[in-house]
């Protein structure tokens, strides 16, 4: 990407005055964070912000700087100058916050999935960028944009969460200088990690447990999956943030190549989240068969149809691939 492209984006963002900032339904630590971030330095330069999220601030990320900015868009849609959606890949999965605009003048579309279409009046997309976080640490440097502690703070969990606390294959040199420099503006990475991977309410290990008990193999022992119902995550009254990074412990299963978690929908379809450890499996080729998308190594879809429906197909499907990886 061209510092040209960063220089345009910076140009609308000093001469425009009313901004939303959104990302995407179910959002993870690096929409969170980065939305965060960006509005933060946005209302440092005395910029009009709203900061809207499909679902509003999460409860394992409410120790996040100024975590209460974060909202679920109002009922009564309202005029911006400038829309930026962060982390996005298609531009529905922004959820109701679309319709919480009356009219915007620019769309800015910033983000680091490869099937992102650019949607945008301006779009940034780098498929290299291991985090949406890590593309506006670059934009903000690049353009003199205020940064202090708690955008540092926010930035860092962003980026933390998408590399899997940098350990993730798309995790560069470069990287580990950004956090670095996030460091020296004032993190404090004992109390963010602590706060960020070892804060979990206990109703999400026995949701682990739960979805253990459906554990199976596929493709031989290549694939693991397993599976949440709707009468199981009603019994445990569990929250839907509280799957993030379950699929971890299937991925980190030795011989294993793809890893599958189904979550039955209260809407006649099923959530397909995707891992894969090998670069010849990508993942994101299977989920946009079926309406999806992501990235090589992570990608997920919503599917129509059963659960059992709906294992059977993109099982199929794994398996197929699989079978063709030496």
């Amino acid at each position: 990407m061209s510092a040209a492209k960063f220089d345009q984006i910076g140009q609308v963002l000093r001469e425009h005055q009313r901004f939303a900032v959104f990302s995407h339904v179910r959002p993870d630590g690096d929409a969170l964070g980065s939305q965060l971030a960006l509005g933060l330095s946005l209302k440092k330069l005395g910029k009009d912000v709203r900061i809207w999220n499909d679902e509003g601030m999460l409860e394992k990320y409410n120790f996040l700087p100024e975590a209460d900015l974060l909202t679920k868009p109002p009922a009564e849609p309202e005029d911006v100058d400038v829309v930026v959606a962060l982390d996005t890949a298609i531009q529905n999965r922004l959820g109701t916050t679309v319709g919480a605009i009356k009219s915007a003048k620019i769309w800015i579309n910033i983000d680091h999935h490869p099937s992102n279409p650019g949607y945008g009046d301006l779009n940034y997309i780098d498929p290299r960028a291991p985090a949406t976080g890590q593309i506006l640490f670059e934009l903000i440097k690049d353009q003199n944009l205020p940064i202090d502690r708690a955008i540092a703070e926010n930035l860092y969990v962003a980026i933390s969460t998408d590399t899997g606390s940098f350990q993730y294959p798309n995790t560069t040199a470069r990287t580990f200088e950004i956090a670095a420099e996030l460091v020296e503006a004032g993190v404090d990475v004992g109390r963010i990690s602590q706060l960020t991977y070892e804060n979990y309410p206990r109703r999400r290990v026995e949701l682990l447990r739960e979805l253990l008990g459906t554990m199976r193999f596929n493709a031989a022992n290549r694939i693991a999956s397993f599976s949440l119902t709707l009468a199981s995550a009603k019994k445990l009254a569990v929250l839907p943030e509280d799957n993030e990074g379950l699929i971890d412990h299937l991925r980190a299963i030795q011989g294993v190549i793809v890893a599958i978690f189904f979550e039955e929908l209260a809407d006649g379809k099923v959530r397909v989240s995707m891992r894969s450890k090998s670069d010849k499996v990508n993942v994101c080729a299977i989920c946009e068969k079926f309406g999806g998308g992501g990235h090589v190594l992570a990608a997920g879809a919503r599917v129509k149809g059963t659960l059992a429906e709906v294992e059977k197909k993109i099982l199929e499907e794994a398996c197929d691939v699989v079978s063709r990886v030496s």
